[in-house]
C-alpha cells in the first residue's frame, strides 16, 4: 500500500509540474454531483471560516503565542486541517485538487481520492471504511478548520454531573425537612399527652382520699363527681374563662392566638362535650377576653367582653363575629339580660355598666354609672324575674372590689340602683342561682379573714315604712364556705342545682392554695369534694349531657371534666 501511495503521489507531483493549464482541460470546472442521500451529505465543517476572516485571525495572533499556546500545537498540528492526507499538499477551491470529503467523513483532494477509489482501493485510506469512487462529495469552503472543542464537551460533562448531584442533595434536604417536621408534630403530641399523663397522675395520688371523703359522703350528697378526662386547651397557657353551648354540645375555653404570628389576638377553643376533644379554634379579640355568656334563647351566639375595649356578638354557626360595640374603656365582664334577649351587657374598668340593644348597632343605650368608687366591674350576672314572695323582681347584680349592687329592671331601660350589704375591698365575684333566688358572693383572704371564703346569700325584697317609697332590695347570708389561705387571681366560682335533686344546691369554688377544686353542700355547709388539679383553677361551669351531669374547670392550660355518679 505505500508503494503505491508513493506512486500515486509522484504521479500527482508530475501532472502538477507540467501545468494547470493542462489539468483544468482534463478536469472541466463543471458543477459538482449531486449529493449522495446518506449519511454522507451531513458531513460539513464544524465551523467554517472565509479565507478573508482566517487571514485577519492570522494576522491578529501572535506567532510566538500560538507557538507557545496552552494546548502545545505546533505548526504541523496547523496544518493537518488543511492539507490532504494522500499527497500531503494543501486543498484548493477550485480545480482538480478542490476539497472533498468521503461518507465517512474524512477530507481529501478529489484527484488524489478519486484516483485512490479508481485503481482499486475500496476503502477509506485512513479508517479502512468501505468507499467507492460515487460516495465522493465536494464540501464548499474556501478555508476549512476544526476548533478544538474537547475541553468544553469535557467541562460540560462535567457541568452536567455536578448538577445532576445537587438536584439529589436538593432532593435529600427536602426529604429530611419532611421528615423533621413530622419528627417536630410526633414531638409537639407527645407532649400534650405527657401534659394529661401529669394531671392524671397528680389526680390518682388524690384519688384515693378523695374517694373515700365522697364516698363518706354519698348518703347526704346523693353521689359525687368522677374524674372523666383533661383536656389540653392551650399549651402556652392564657385560658382564663369557661362556658357552655348547649344547643352546639361544646365548651367553650378563651385563650390566646395558637398561631399568634399568623393569626394574632385571643379567641375560643370549641371543645365537644359529647368526645371530649377539642375541635376548633375562633379568633375573636385582639386582647384577652374576660368574659363570656350565652343567652337562654339557644340562639347559638356567643357574647364575649375583653380588655381591647370591645363587645363582640360571635356567631358559633360560622364561627364569624356579627356584631362588635366599641365601648371606648377596657371591658372586665359582660353577660345578657333574660328578661328581653335584645340587651347585653359590659362591665367596664371605670366601673360603670354599658346596656346595649342588639337592635341598635351605633351605641349603648343606657349607662348605669358606679355609686361609690369607680372600680372594675369583675362580674355581672342577671336574674330573671320570678313569681316570687321573697324576691320577684329582675334585674342586674354588678359585683366590684368593693361591694356589689343591684340594679332592679323596671322596663325598658329604666333601672333602680339598690347597694347590697357587702364587705368593702375584698369581693371578687358574685354568681347567681335564678330559681332559689340566691346569690354566691367570694371574698378573697384579708386581715379579718385569712382564709378565701364563699358567702351564700339569699335575696329580699322589702317594703319600706313609707308606702310612697318603692321597696328595698338586699341579701343576706345564709352559709360560709371557707377555702385556702391564698388568692393572687380573679377567680369564677359556681352555685347550681345538686344533679342528686330533691332542691340540693352546690358550691363550687378554686382553692389556690392547694390548687385543687372544691366542693360544699350549700345547705349544710359540708365539705363534698377536694378534686386536684395542676395550676389554680380559674372558672368552674356545669353542664349536663345525655341526662347525665358533669362538671368542667379550667386552668390556664388544661380543662378537667368530672361526671356525677
Amino acid at each position: 500500500r505505500m508503494r503505491r501511495l508513493q506512486e500515486l503521489i509522484a504521479e500527482n507531483l508530475v501532472e502538477r509540474l507540467s501545468g494547470s493549464q493542462d489539468t483544468q482541460r482534463s478536469v472541466p470546472h463543471t458543477d459538482p454531483p449531486p449529493l449522495d442521500p446518506g449519511p454522507s451529505s451531513s458531513l460539513t465543517a464544524a465551523s467554517v471560516q472565509t479565507s478573508d476572516e482566517a487571514s485577519a485571525v492570522s494576522e491578529s495572533e501572535d506567532p510566538v503565542t500560538a507557538a507557545a499556546s496552552p494546548a502545545g500545537k505546533t505548526q504541523a498540528d496547523e496544518g493537518e486541517g488543511e492539507t490532504c492526507s494522500i499527497c500531503f499538499e494543501p486543498w484548493t477551491t477550485a480545480g482538480d485538487h478542490r476539497l472533498a470529503a468521503l461518507r465517512c467523513g474524512h477530507l481529501f483532494g478529489y484527484i488524489c481520492i478519486s484516483r485512490w477509489l479508481t485503481s482499486g482501493g475500496n476503502k477509506c485510506p485512513q479508517c479502512n471504511k468501505p468507499a467507492k469512487r460515487g460516495h465522493i462529495i465536494f464540501l464548499y469552503a474556501r478555508r476549512l478548520k476544526a476548533l478544538d472543542n474537547a475541553e468544553e464537551v469535557r467541562l460540560k460533562s462535567r457541568l452536567e454531573l455536578e448538577q445532576g448531584s445537587r438536584r439529589m442533595e436538593q432532593l435529600e434536604v427536602a426529604q429530611c425537612r419532611q421528615q423533621m417536621q413530622l419528627v417536630a408534630d410526633e414531638n409537639v403530641r407527645l407532649r400534650k399527652e405527657v401534659e394529661v399523663w401529669k394531671a392524671q397522675a397528680a389526680f390518682g395520688s388524690f384519688q384515693g382520699a378523695s374517694l373515700s371523703s365522697s364516698q363518706r359522703q354519698d348518703s347526704s350528697s346523693g353521689g359525687h363527681y368522677v374524674f372523666s378526662k383533661a383536656v389540653l386547651v392551650s399549651q402556652t397557657g392564657g385560658s382564663r374563662v369557661l362556658s357552655y353551648c348547649e344547643p352546639l354540645g361544646c365548651l367553650l375555653a378563651s385563650q390566646p392566638s395558637p398561631q399568634a404570628t399568623l393569626v394574632p389576638g385571643f379567641g375560643v377553643k370549641k371543645i365537644s362535650t359529647a368526645t371530649l376533644k377539642p375541635s376548633q379554634y375562633v379568633p375573636i379579640h385582639s386582647k384577652q377576653i374576660r368574659g363570656l355568656a350565652f343567652s337562654r334563647h339557644q340562639d347559638s351566639l356567643l357574647l364575649s367582653a375583653a380588655l381591647d375595649n370591645t363587645l363582640k356578638l360571635t356567631s358559633l354557626m360560622t364561627n364569624t363575629v356579627v356584631q362588635a360595640y366599641n365601648t371606648g374603656r377596657p371591658v372586665w365582664s359582660c353577660c345578657w339580660c333574660h328578661d328581653n334577649n335584645n340587651y347585653v351587657y359590659a362591665g367596664l374598668a371605670s366601673g360603670s355598666v354599658l346596656v346595649y340593644d342588639t337592635r341598635d348597632t351605633s351605641t349603648h343605650v343606657q349607662e348605669l354609672a358606679p355609686l361609690r368608687s369607680s372600680c372594675p366591674v369583675v362580674s355581672l350576672s342577671y336574674i330573671p324575674r320570678a313569681a316570687s314572695s321573697m324576691f320577684p323582681c329582675g334585674g342586674l347584680i354588678a359585683g366590684t372590689l368593693e361591694g356589689g349592687c343591684f340594679w332592679e329592671h323596671i322596663e325598658g331601660t329604666t333601672y333602680t340602683p339598690h347597694i347590697l350589704p357587702l364587705e368593702s375591698g375584698s369581693c371578687t365575684d358574685i354568681q347567681v342561682e335564678p330559681d332559689s333566688r340566691h346569690c354566691l358572693v367570694t371574698y378573697r383572704p384579708g386581715r379579718a379573714h385569712p382564709s378565701l371564703r364563699c358567702v351564700l346569700m339569699e335575696l329580699s325584697r322589702t317594703p319600706q315604712t313609707d308606702s310612697r317609697q318603692p321597696p328595698v332590695c338586699s341579701c343576706s347570708p345564709v352559709q360560709t364556705f371557707t377555702a385556702g389561705s391564698s388568692c393572687k387571681l380573679l377567680t369564677k366560682s359556681a352555685v347550681f342545682k345538686s344533679p342528686a335533686g330533691e332542691g340540693a344546691t352546690l358550691v363550687c369554688a378554686g382553692d389556690e392554695a392547694t390548687n385543687s377544686t372544691m366542693v360544699w353542700d350549700a345547705s349544710t355547709g359540708a365539705l363534698l369534694q377536694k378534686m386536684p388539679a395542676d395550676l389554680p383553677v380559674l372558672d368552674i361551669c356545669p353542664f349536663g349531657v345525655n341526662q347525665s351531669s358533669f362538671l368542667a374547670s379550667l386552668t390556664e392550660k388544661m380543662l378537667k371534666v368530672y361526671k356525677w355518679e
